[in-house]
């Protein structure tokens, strides 16, 4: 008899009326607002403004979730186009399979657009949201386990998770595999803040850093996983993609590191438009507000507009001038 193990929920739906509320839907939401959350106060720590992750998110978001879903699907489409199969399952994402590969790589996409539309370096952009993203994963992760998916080979350990019989998968204790990858994700978060402050990482180098810490924990996660998957050379397509993309993240930061030491000086470009100083929400410790930035940079003094005007020769007007608009 076991006496100690993770149990799965009975459903992975809960209905509030007629409104279905799915578990694996709700955690990629969350995640998504956690990232953004976390972004933010990066990005306004590195001198960015306010709102500007969430309005780039509003195009990384739904590229990486399609491309997620393209990525499961191409790589697993005998799930959907094989014989006996439904090929309209594919697009059913509530019911699970997002790849994180297409995810990341189509959410780049969205995010270089999103970028461009308002002059800002994508690598820093990327610096800012990486432990975000890691925390998204953790916490998407758990949606695996509403839908009693994605876990590993059978064990008696204290910490297994209970599987229940179903059309596709036998009752028995697992590895729980999504618990271990929510978990590495965790501590990927917390490395990549650690090293961005003790090394100061710049030019996308936290999201390389981001990048290949995940990959190194996917590798041997994945190595546990039961659930059908393509095989190349004896091992899982995911385990070589992932040696792959860890190749490249660890090349990207030798060869980033080399070219472009540091970190970036301005990562926004700034409005010159007088703003209400009362109404500038600085509660997250950016430490200043834009009313006049250019000024305070150019005139040397506290800053504020009557200070600007005060200032003698050319270096007092050119920022006046900027102060005022």
């Amino acid at each position: 008899m076991d006496l100690a193990y993770i149990p799965s929920p009975s459903t992975g739906v809960l209905h509030l009326g007629p409104i279905p509320l799915r578990g694996y839907a709700f955690c990629i939401i969350l995640g998504v607002f956690v990232a953004v959350w976390l972004g933010n106060k990066r990005w306004i720590a590195r001198g960015g403004t306010a709102g500007t992750v969430a309005d780039i998110a509003v195009w990384a978001v739904p590229f990486g979730l399609v491309g997620g879903r393209l990525y499961h699907v191409i790589t697993d489409y005998q799930l959907y186009f094989s014989e006996g199969e439904n090929w309209v399952d594919a697009f059913k994402i509530w019911e699970g399979g997002l790849g994180i590969w297409g995810a990341i790589a189509f959410g780049a996409v969205g995010a270089w657009i999103g970028c461009r539309r308002r002059g800002i370096p994508l690598p820093a952009y990327a610096d800012a949201i990486a432990p975000g993203i890691a925390l998204a994963q953790a916490i998407g992760r758990w949606g695996n386990w509403f839908n009693q998916e994605l876990y590993g080979k059978p064990t008696d350990l204290p910490w297994a998770l209970k599987i229940t019989e179903s059309a596709n998968r036998e009752a028995g204790l697992y590895h729980p595999t999504f618990l271990y990858e929510s978990l590495w994700c965790v501590g990927v978060a917390l490395l990549v803040i650690w090293a961005d402050r003790r090394f100061t990482l710049g030019h996308g180098r936290a999201f390389a850093l981001y990048v290949a810490a995940y990959c190194a924990g996917r590798g041997w996660i994945e190595y546990m996983r039961v659930d059908e998957a393509h095989h190349i050379l004896g091992l899982r397509l995911n385990v070589w993609t992932a040696i792959v993309v860890f190749l490249l993240a660890v090349l990207y930061m030798v060869l980033s590191a080399r070219m472009r030491p540091g970190r970036e000086e301005i990562v926004e470009p700034r409005s010159r438009k007088p703003v209400d100083t009362e109404k500038t929400d600085d509660a997250d410790g950016a430490g200043e507000t834009e009313a006049a930035p250019e000024a305070a940079e150019d005139s040397g003094d506290s800053g504020t507009a009557e200070n600007a005007e005060n200032a003698e020769n050319g270096a007092g007007n050119g920022a006046g001038s900027a102060a005022k608009g």
